[in-house]
């Protein structure tokens, strides 16, 4: 099993950038996948960002190359920095981890508040 704890998250005008992290413990870190998601008030969770236990990265086609996904497996932290950020970009933030071959997210963080806003 493996525990995840985001954090970086805050209050940023638009247009401004924030990196979050997700620190994990408990497993080989290196051999899970893990994904950000993103769920606003009254709207479903959203995929944003996945990146393979080797680096190989995707994104939703909503973001248009806004943010970056990455990983360090020597300090077992996955980020997400994003930027050029927008009042849509308001939610709750979280990082969800899956040990292949499984396809599913097993392992979620308890998720970090990003709020853009002037």
């Amino acid at each position: 099993q493996v525990q995840l704890v985001e954090s970086g998250g805050g209050l940023v005008q638009p247009g401004g950038s924030l990196r979050l992290s997700c620190a994990a413990s408990g497993s080989i870190f290196s051999i899970y996948a893990v994904g950000w998601y993103r769920q606003a008030p009254g709207k479903q969770r959203e995929l944003v960002a996945t990146i393979s236990s080797l680096g190989t990265t995707n994104y939703a086609d909503f973001l248009k190359g806004r943010f970056t996904i990455s990983r360090d497996n020597a300090q077992s932290t996955v980020y997400l920095q994003m930027n050029s950020l927008k009042p849509e970009d308001t939610a709750v933030y979280y990082c969800a981890a899956r040990r292949p071959p499984s396809s599913t997210y097993n392992y979620w963080g308890q998720g970090t508040q990003v709020t853009v806003s002037s």
